[in-house]
């Protein structure tokens, strides 16, 4: 497991806000929030598989959202009890990342939706 220092010279500092102190991005205003490009999105501090762009879909919350996982191993849930209310909160497995948060309001067929912060991920382009 990387040391925090290694992690601040690794990320960018929205980087790491979202990841190592389970931050959040302003809504609407993530790079990847639109990309309609088919590929991979991966965690931003490892690149672990995460989502397709096969799942994602327009939620309207302001950040990417995905109805399932690519590769369910690489993802933890957690039971997320900050602000006064209660939330699952999505982890990478793998590095220990804050993604976001995972709410039962998506569409069919898993009726989840991922709520994730762009700067918390990767894309990768199939090519």
């Amino acid at each position: 497991m990387k040391k925090e220092t290694d992690w601040k010279k690794k990320l960018t500092k929205e980087q790491y806000h979202i990841l190592r102190e389970k931050g959040t991005e302003q809504p609407f205003t993530g790079k990847l929030l639109h990309n309609k490009e088919t590929g991979v999105y991966v965690c931003g501090g490892c690149g672990a598989k995460l989502f397709s762009s096969e799942t994602k879909f327009d939620s309207g919350c302001g950040w990417p959202s995905f109805y399932d996982l690519a590769e369910k191993e690489n993802v933890e849930l957690k039971k997320d009890l900050s602000l006064g209310m209660e939330r699952v909160e999505v982890i990478c497995k793998k590095c220990g990342g804050h993604l976001g948060h995972l709410f039962n309001d998506g569409p069919k067929p898993t009726g989840q939706r991922y709520c994730i912060n762009s700067a918390a991920l990767g894309f990768k382009k199939k090519k």
